[in-house]
């Protein structure tokens, strides 16, 4: 094939100077349980590329897409209205070809809107400094778990329950090497008692809010414990919108915050690319993981931007580095920044009181009808709901109907028989009277 142009005397030579017996050796630490022989799949014969697309395309047209009909799925990844001028911006050259600023000194445009992405970042989550972005929430989070152990030299991560579980699991995987992660139960609605589990060699506590259920944690309380015990406390944050109401993480005591930005400017696009938020105080800098922009002068005394910190191992020796992230995701940054910037404060204030109320009003509809169970009792715009059978049929009975209902907690974590009935439901500004109508008779049906 020409996509395969190694013979195999290339790849013996290529194995024997790696010193591993064959290709199989390369994936040893790969369980058994997770390889699958070619042999399980039922692929079909080799097809021209004619075929290929049309068989591609009769799959595609299988999808409902988010905007097709009535859809309420958030946990992590929400139906926001992007404004047609950030798509418009962001695909002028200049911005889509760019890459990042190897070269500070010629890339200044770049650096001034990662220095704005930053500014924007630091008064949202009310944090002293931001960086330049990470890939997204869930390795933000596993970024801001290592540095909270290479800064209280501590291995020990407990992480709260209401931590959404692909960013807990995230954490374990890339965390996970360098010290033990604890989590905490998974109480659904209602807050568990975190507190109890710091003790004296735990490097942090993270807390998510809202966390993946709904429920608004007051962080206070668990940041002067973390702090009491020499601990800090990360917030996470997956719906960026709600720090337009709520009051800010950094202003509760929190020492570092990951979160996800793709609410701001980005779509859902099939599950990616996203943006990872991060900031922290500024006397965490030296360990903050990713780049970070300042303002400088030039000596005819011209305002311009630097790269101040690069902490990352393409720019300093490799022991020395404090993450391997190779690239910032620099385009959705710069669609976050314009949407931002179109809002303003009152425009996004507006945004999060809008996102509100229409959850608030379908959690009423959802909550009036008989064997639906709110569960969640203090939320912005998603919420958990608790039905008399498992969740997962249902939803895909809703779907029949034209009704993307939002996300079985079962499908989230699989292995927590509580999650069974569980149903997590999100209602953004995109969200109509028509759309909960349409909710609300369906379930009644399927009920």
């Amino acid at each position: 094939m020409r996509y395969l142009p190694l013979s195999p005397d290339d790849r013996s030579v290529m194995l024997k100077k790696i010193g591993v017996p064959d290709m199989d050796a390369l994936f040893r630490d790969v369980p058994r349980s997770a390889v699958v022989p070619l042999s399980a799949f039922d692929l079909p014969d080799t097809q021209g590329e004619l075929e290929v697309d049309r068989a591609l395309s009769r799959l595609a047209a299988k999808n409902v897409a988010a905007g097709a009909g009535p859809f309420f799925c958030g946990a992590g990844a929400y139906k926001h209205h992007v404004p047609s001028t950030v798509d418009h911006l962001i695909q002028r050259s200049e911005f889509l070809t760019s890459y990042t600023p190897y070269q500070p000194e010629i890339a200044q445009g770049t650096l001034q809107y990662l220095f704005e992405f930053q500014t924007q970042v630091a008064l949202l989550t009310g944090m002293e400094v931001a960086n330049a972005s990470l890939y997204d929430g869930s390795t933000a989070t596993a970024e801001a778990v290592m540095m909270a152990q290479r800064l209280t030299r501590r291995g020990k991560a407990i992480l709260s329950g209401g931590l959404h579980p692909h960013y807990a699991e995230t954490v374990e995987t890339v965390a996970g090497l360098t010290g033990a992660i604890v989590r905490a139960p998974v109480t659904p609605g209602s807050a568990e008692d975190i507190i109890a589990l710091i003790d004296d060699d735990t490097a942090c506590v993270v807390v998510q809010s809202p966390d993946v259920f709904g429920p608004i944690r007051n962080l206070r309380p668990i940041a002067e414990a973390a702090h009491a015990k020499g601990a800090l406390l990360i917030a996470v944050v997956t719906e960026v919108v709600s720090l337009g109401l709520l009051e800010s993480p950094g202003a509760q005591g929190a020492d570092i915050v990951a979160a996800e930005g793709q609410s701001i400017g980005n779509g859902l696009n099939f599950g990616g690319p996203y943006v990872g938020l991060f900031a922290t105080r500024e006397k965490f800098l030296r360990q903050m993981p990713g780049r970070l922009t300042g303002e400088t002068s030039d000596v005819e005394g011209r305002r311009g931007y630097v790269l101040t910190l690069s902490t990352r191992e393409q720019h300093i020796r490799r022991e020395k580095a404090t993450s391997n992230i190779c690239t910032n995701s620099g385009l959705c940054t710069l669609a976050f920044t314009i949407h931002l910037s179109l809002l303003g404060e009152e425009g996004f204030t507006r945004l999060a009181r809008i996102n509100h109320a229409k959850a608030s009003a379908l959690a009423d509809r959802l909550g009036a009808i008989a064997g639906v169970e709110l569960v969640t009792p203090a939320f912005f715009n998603e919420f958990t709901i608790r039905l008399p059978k498992a969740a997962a049929p249902l939803v895909d009975a809703l779907a029949k109907k034209g009704v993307i209902a939002g996300v079985p907690a079962s499908r989230l974590m699989p292995h927590e028989k509580i999650a069974d009935n569980l149903l997590i439901v999100a209602a953004t500004e995109t969200a109509t009277d028509d759309d909960f109508a349409a909710f609300e008779r369906a379930l009644k049906e399927v009920l």
